[in-house]
């Protein structure tokens, strides 16, 4: 079915400010570069300028200080890429859920499952599982014993959760992720490891999302958990006793070491890493790429590595590393000729 509004009809719905033809007809979403006149746009940095000034967008979302620049109808927002995101889930049609249990699929006889939800093709679902209304199991899904999953829940296909695993209304979780497998929790005697039981679980709050082939291990003793609203991207570890609080984003490929205690509205980037025990305040922000070694008190941003070089620079800095502290005793003995004189 085509979906079509008015530019008067978005502004209205989402409280923008119009700015121009609000007659304009519009089916979709798009880029700047792309847009065509039936679609919506929108910018939040002043490096698309150039292509704000030759788009073709039926609307553009921007703010007042881009307004002058918009040669098209504009809707001004405080939070552009906020009320751009709002439009384009108008364009987002999702298969409709049909509730059922598909026959494939094996159901424990102590599991508990909504007669609104609906559980896919090739469904395990073991003893004890509690599944909420409307929750969507995809094709291949594994709930092992004792999780539960609250309502509105998505597990997209091929999710897998090990054992007391339980999940929040509204969560997201995307293809192959694995969550409550054990810990990485191991013990050293003598000659060889011993293996520590992992006996916690994992908690997720509502309204949180987990990228594809993410991994979140089920605590030692206590649970792992993530509260409220945190979003994961693919291919991130977390690891055992981690707590992770709401509203927290992590890039792809980031991951967090045992015990770990990460603050509310922080933002971890691409491959970076957090060492065990450590613990983040409230709104710290890590580049990609960074290594946090230590705890972190303060909010802020946080970088560490060594920038980008041509490999010919690269390579002179490296030799030079290995004697940087013989520079720096140098230069100490130095300082204090000079204060001796």
């Amino acid at each position: 079915m085509d979906t079509s509004y008015r530019v008067a009809e978005l502004a209205t719905q989402f409280q923008l400010r119009l700015h121009g033809d609000g007659a304009v007809r519009i089916t979709g979403v798009n880029t700047l570069a792309k847009a065509t006149p039936s679609q919506v746009a929108f910018i939040a940095s002043a490096s698309y300028l150039p292509q704000l000034a030759a788009t073709r967008a039926g609307a553009v979302v921007l703010d007042a200080g881009h307004l002058a620049a918009c040669p098209r109808p504009a809707l001004v927002a405080a939070n552009p890429h906020a009320a751009f995101a709002r439009i384009a889930a108008l364009f987002e049609h999702a298969a409709p859920v049909v509730p059922g249990i598909h026959a494939s699929a094996v159901i424990a006889a102590s599991a508990e499952v909504d007669a609104t939800a609906s559980v896919g093709p090739g469904c395990v679902v073991g003893e004890r599982v509690r599944i909420g209304a409307g929750v969507v199991l995809g094709p291949h899904c594994i709930l092992g014993d004792d999780c539960s999953v609250g309502a509105g829940t998505r597990l997209v296909a091929r999710v897998t959760l090990v054992t007391r695993v339980h999940l929040g209304a509204r969560v997201l979780i995307h293809p192959g992720a694995v969550l409550g497998a054990d810990g990485f929790g191991l013990a050293f005697e003598r000659d060889h490891w011993l293996k520590v039981p992992q006996l916690g679980g994992v908690r997720v709050g509502d309204d949180c999302e987990i990228g594809a082939n993410t991994t979140i291990d089920r605590g030692a003793l206590e649970d792992t958990v993530l509260e409220e609203d945190v979003r994961l991207d693919n291919l991130i570890q977390i690891a055992h006793n981690v707590h992770i609080g709401a509203h927290t984003a992590m890039a792809g490929c980031a991951a967090v070491a045992g015990s770990a205690r990460i603050g509310r509205y922080c933002m971890i980037g691409g491959n970076a890493g957090v060492l065990g025990h450590l613990e983040l305040a409230d709104r710290v922000t890590i580049t990609a790429k960074s290594l946090v070694t230590h705890s972190i008190r303060e909010p802020g941003e946080y970088s560490s590595g060594v920038p980008l070089q041509d490999n010919r620079h690269w390579r002179r800095n490296a030799a030079r590393f290995k004697h940087l502290d013989e520079f720096a005793r140098r230069l100490s003995a130095i300082e204090k000729d000079r204060n001796n004189e």
